[in-house]
């Protein structure tokens, strides 16, 4: 019977062994370390001075707990530990997991094996504020920055790595051509800095593009004076054709003739601040009353 090369237990470069910290076998590569899985979008970091200067960037004031979502091998947990917090990590891979309970005595009880996106993080905290970070896999880094907004009330704080050019949309100005919804949504929440690029030769394996780490600070006052539900409705639907003004953009609101005559409408989305948005979306919510 001939061995399934895509096995990994039947693989010379894996060791195996059962671990208390994850159910089943979890494989380890000769050297002790997790191998990288392409389906779950893993480059673990390896520059430690990278990894440090990551786990500085978040102020830590105003809060006890902070969340790293993704440690893989905690090269940036081993630098998170040495804060005065409340450490909690979620990992959904197995190795990870195992390999974090076996090398991280400090985070016994700690460590979730969870879908981030799919995990209700109040309750781990009860209800009390937390921070996030992490080098997030790239293929689900709008989807951590998603579910940060939704969850803004409890998050004064974020900083994490992104595919560079995520990072850049995100912190992008209006009139800037990256300048979209995650640009707009966020900014109107959080004060958003790039910080710094990161190349692909400090990860293992190597990503094909540049990275960028990005903090993101609640605003002390970060409640919009309109029906915020609809902002983000109007957000959305406005850059969904980017290229149209938003008279034409926004035809689905029914906006009465009046306002649609508004010089506002006249303009493409990328040409708005943020202000600007929520000044539209106050004349959209007072012309359907």
């Amino acid at each position: 019977m001939k061995k399934n090369k895509k096995n990994p237990f039947n693989s010379k470069d894996n060791k195996f062994k059962q671990s208390k910290y994850a159910p089943g076998k979890v494989a380890f590569s000769v050297d002790g370390s997790v191998r990288a899985k392409k389906h779950l979008g893993q480059h673990f970091l390896k520059d430690e001075g990278i990894a440090e200067k990551i786990a500085d960037s978040l102020g830590y004031e105003g809060y006890m707990n902070v969340l790293e979502i993704g440690p893989g091998m905690g090269v940036l947990t081993k630098y998170l530990l040495k804060k005065d917090i409340d450490l909690h990590v979620i990992e959904i891979d197995r190795d990870s997991v195992a390999y974090l309970g076996e090398n991280y005595p400090q985070l016994e009880g700690k460590i979730l094996e969870k879908d981030f996106l799919k995990t209700d993080i109040s309750e781990i905290f009860e209800k009390e504020p937390y921070a996030i970070i992490g080098n997030f896999p790239y293929n689900i880094s709008t989807q951590i920055v998603f579910k940060t907004l939704e969850n803004r009330e409890l998050i004064p704080e974020f900083a994490g790595m992104f595919q560079k050019e995520v990072a850049q949309r995100i912190a992008a100005p209006h009139g800037n051509k990256t300048y979209g919804i995650l640009s707009v949504l966020a900014q109107a929440f959080f004060e958003v800095d790039y910080l710094f690029t990161v190349p692909p030769t400090v990860f293992n394996p190597p990503p094909k593009v540049e990275s960028g780490v990005i903090r993101l600070k609640r605003k002390e006052n970060f409640t919009l004076p309109c029906d915020e539900a609809l902002f983000f409705r109007v957000v959305k639907t406005a850059f969904q054709q980017r290229r149209k003004t938003l008279r034409n953009s926004l035809k689905t609101f029914e906006l009465s003739d009046n306002l649609r005559e508004d010089a506002i409408f006249g303009q493409r989305p990328e040409q708005l601040s943020v202000q600007e948005f929520i000044e539209l979306t106050e004349k959209i919510q007072q012309d359907a009353i």
